[in-house]
């Protein structure tokens, strides 16, 4: 006679199972997930100094690299000396007095002596921290002890 072998299933019923079996992860995997996590940096720092210089106003570039900045002893703007008779010197700063002018120059003898000024023809936001001579028109101020229109401007 023949024996009959039991063939019942047998379920594996252990709670604790081994972590040796699973199967490693293959090196595309990795090179995929280090080529996101590099992109995802270079995307942070890029938006990080942009926002850092549009919220300050400089330039992330050095100025000795950017073929673009105020250069010492160039002048900028128009060269029209018959309207833009007025001149004056200082250190270019940010900021006019109660509405009159964008930007001032801060001059020897106090807060008294400064020029606050507009531009109608150049970018002063470039010589922000220079010391500058400007050419520009007087106009006529509220508060202002000096109001100047400027139209040229040489970098010292």
């Amino acid at each position: 006679m023949e024996e009959k072998k039991n063939t019942q299933d047998t379920k594996d019923t252990s709670v604790m199972h081994s972590f040796n079996d699973q199967k490693e992860s293959s090196p595309r995997g990795k090179l995929l997930a280090i080529l996101v996590v590099v992109a995802l940096a270079g995307v942070g720092t890029g938006f990080g100094l942009a926002r850092y210089s549009a919220d300050t106003g400089k330039s992330i570039i050095p100025s000795a690299l950017n073929p673009n900045a105020p250069q010492k002893g160039k002048t900028y703007g128009a060269g029209d000396t018959k309207t833009f008779k007025d001149t004056a010197e200082g250190v270019l700063k940010e900021g006019g007095v109660e509405g009159e002018g964008q930007y001032h120059l801060e001059r020897p003898g106090g807060d008294s002596q400064n020029v606050y000024m507009t531009s109608s023809l150049v970018d002063l936001s470039e010589f922000v921290g220079k010391k500058i001579k400007v050419w520009g028109e007087t106009q006529k101020a509220q508060t202002a002890g000096w109001l100047m229109d400027v139209g040229k401007v040489e970098v010292l």
